[in-house]
């Protein structure tokens, strides 16, 4: 059955100050038309809200009295939140925005049409210049994962993800259901968001036509259609980053032409060490091809050119510290780190850390990588090497893996196939369904 196009809340940035500008003429909450209106809103010391030094009242919203000539701007808005390539930038946007009080923060929130904030996710995510049918791919499953969410969130009804944790163990993942008063965020967290700083091409505009309403199905229900930036040759399962749910579509892929892909199983140390190490060379993800990267790749992603297979090198006193720092408590001297489980892509989804004063299994994947980097590791898919000066990490890939890989769907475009193609090699099984 189809649906109307829904509108959707995003959340963008989180802060006790938050300045904005105003382009064109919008209605505040009251129903008062401004226009071309600069703003601040701030979190006194005395616990009062103010606008511009005035007092006023959260939740605060300005809607555009004409979507199509106005926009807005939120200035220094951080992306890439607590991972390598963190920066601030001024972002402008369409649409509704709002303000709402999140307790340790305030939030400033975007609300507009699903179709109008694809054009940008596809263009933030990746190059707006990318190939046509990535593009497509990509519009499908952005679309398919933002509504999979809002079905999912009917269903735990506002309830927080659960995290387990045993004596001796901490296992936590991240999912978007941590945001309860908005659909999405705009950072890596959910899916990039940037506005429509990131100028949109005629592709982009194409891609969204094509699919306009189009998601990905499976067994009549809208998948949930992940991705990451490279799998680094073999795609992983939703359960090895995420709760215990099987998906049938998020099924492990070796990630190259069907006949040329041989069967490539790691089910014990030494396969995981043999397949991080040498990776295949018919791997669609494993290219250096710069015609490929420079029209994929946004610019601060091409500052990231070992993706499918990289190397961190640490002291023994530089991995103590670290640790230490990024889970919060001291395990003394690291004297080992021990794989204890991993997926079908060789991910690591628990870490046994082995410290003088504490010894703690970690999972899963992204608090792996969270632990072993002062941002991000680039996947949990990585061997340890012991040596004199302390461990070497070998890793494939980056991000967690689940789903489409992204560059490899680029080189997928670039050697001709179609969206249906790349989508149908990603996420076996699913159905191609209009839906609005």
């Amino acid at each position: 059955m189809k649906i109307d196009q829904p509108n959707i809340q995003v959340g963008i940035m989180f802060a006790n100050t938050i300045e904005f500008q105003l382009n064109g003429e919008f209605k505040d909450s009251l129903g008062n038309r401004i226009k071309d209106f600069h703003g601040t809103i701030k979190q006194e010391k005395s616990g009062a809200v103010t606008l511009n030094g005035e007092p006023t009242t959260i939740p605060l919203s300005f809607e555009p009295v004409d979507i199509e000539h106005s926009d807005f701007d939120l200035l220094n808005v951080t992306i890439g939140i607590n991972f390598h390539w963190e920066r601030n930038e001024n972002q402008k946007f369409k649409g509704t925005l709002k303000f709402i009080d999140e307790g340790s923060h305030f939030t400033a929130v975007n609300e507009l049409p699903l179709e109008l904030y694809l054009q940008s996710v596809i263009s933030s995510e990746m190059s707006a210049n990318s190939p046509e049918e990535l593009l497509k791919a990509h519009a499908v499953i952005s679309r398919s994962w933002l509504l999979a969410q809002r079905e999912k969130q009917k269903e735990l009804n506002g309830a927080k993800q659960i995290r387990n944790s045993e004596k001796g163990e901490r296992i936590e993942w991240w999912d978007r259901e941590d945001h309860l008063n908005f659909d999405v965020c705009a950072d890596d967290h959910c899916q990039r968001y940037q506005g429509i700083s990131n100028a949109s091409t005629p592709q982009v505009i194409k891609a969204l036509a094509t699919t306009h309403g189009e998601v990905l199905t499976f067994n009549g229900k809208i998948c949930d259609a992940r991705f990451s930036k490279c799998c680094g040759g073999i795609t992983e399962l939703f359960e090895s980053a995420w709760e215990e749910a099987e998906h049938p579509y998020l099924a492990k892929v070796i990630d190259a032409p069907m006949g040329e892909a041989s069967p490539i199983k790691i089910e014990s140390e030494e396969q995981a060490k043999e397949w991080i190490m040498q990776g295949s060379k018919d791997s669609f993800c494993n290219t250096t091809d710069k015609n490929i990267l420079g029209t994929v790749l946004n610019n601060y992603d091409l500052e990231t050119p070992d993706f499918y297979r990289w190397r961190v090198d640490y002291t023994t006193e530089q991995l103590s510290n670290l640790i230490a720092k990024r889970l919060g408590y001291s395990f003394g001297t690291i004297k080992d780190l021990i794989p204890i489980e991993r997926g079908v892509s060789g991910r690591l989804t628990k870490l046994k850390i082995v410290g003088t004063e504490r010894t703690e299994v970690i999972g899963k994947e992204l608090l792996i990588r969270k632990a072993l980097s002062e941002s991000h590791l680039y996947s949990s898919a990585f061997i340890i090497e012991r040596n004199k000066q302390g461990f070497t990490l070998h890793g494939a890939g980056w991000g967690h893996g689940v789903g489409l890989c992204q560059i490899g769907a680029a080189v997928m475009a670039s050697k001709g196939y179609s969206y249906q193609q790349i989508l149908a090699h990603y996420f076996p099984g699913s159905t191609l369904t209009e839906l609005y």
